[in-house]
């Protein structure tokens, strides 16, 4: 009689039901509270897992995070861009979405929280970038504008990209409104006439 193998993982393994818990909670916490208020024993506590369990599967709280960020705890996945062959409007409509979110005090403080968190973890930064749909904007949607003519084939895409994501990050910091008239002077400002 043959004797059976049995492999086992060493470690313990990964509970979906307790990863869904924890970044539940961080979500949570972050928009309560913000980056600086987040605690691995006030996650451990919401979450009801352990702090050993948190540690053993993030070293850090910015890698719990971007980890929220990249599974759309944290930001909607409502950010990307339509393709009406009119790039200065689809950057207009765009940017009234990002302008809609942005609106409320909870969502400005979670992105003001998260330009804190992606000092400490640049995966962040990044997960935030492309979770608002700017990657997606600018890869996709100007390079179509440019196959199509309606933009030159010399534009500089990404720095585009970086001077409006960035120019709404500033916005928001200093607490000022994304309106109608922040968004036609961005839009004229990056996409002269």
């Amino acid at each position: 009689m043959e004797q059976e193998v049995e492999s086992k993982r060493r470690g313990p393994e990964r509970s979906e039901k307790a990863r869904i818990a924890i970044l539940t909670a961080v979500a949570e916490r972050l928009l309560a509270s913000g980056y600086d208020s987040l605690t691995m024993e006030g996650i451990a506590a919401d979450a009801g897992v352990g702090k050993q369990t948190i540690y053993r599967w993030w070293k850090t709280k910015g890698d719990l995070v971007a980890d929220s960020l990249v599974e759309g705890f944290l930001i909607p996945d409502v950010f990307s861009p339509k393709n009406t062959g009119d790039i200065r409007a689809d950057l207009t409509n765009w940017l009234k979405t990002i302008a809609k979110f942005l609106k409320t005090d909870t969502n400005s403080e979670l992105l003001r929280s998260l330009v804190i968190a992606s000092v400490n973890n640049p995966e962040v930064g990044e997960n935030m970038y492309n979770r608002l749909g700017v990657i997606a904007m600018f890869n996709e949607r100007f390079r179509a504008a440019i196959a199509s003519g309606e933009l030159p084939a010399d534009t500089q895409v990404m720095e585009i990209g970086d001077a409006l994501f960035g120019s709404i990050v500033l916005r928001v910091l200093r607490h000022g409104k994304i309106d109608e008239t922040f968004i036609t002077q961005i839009v004229n400002l990056l996409l002269p006439k």
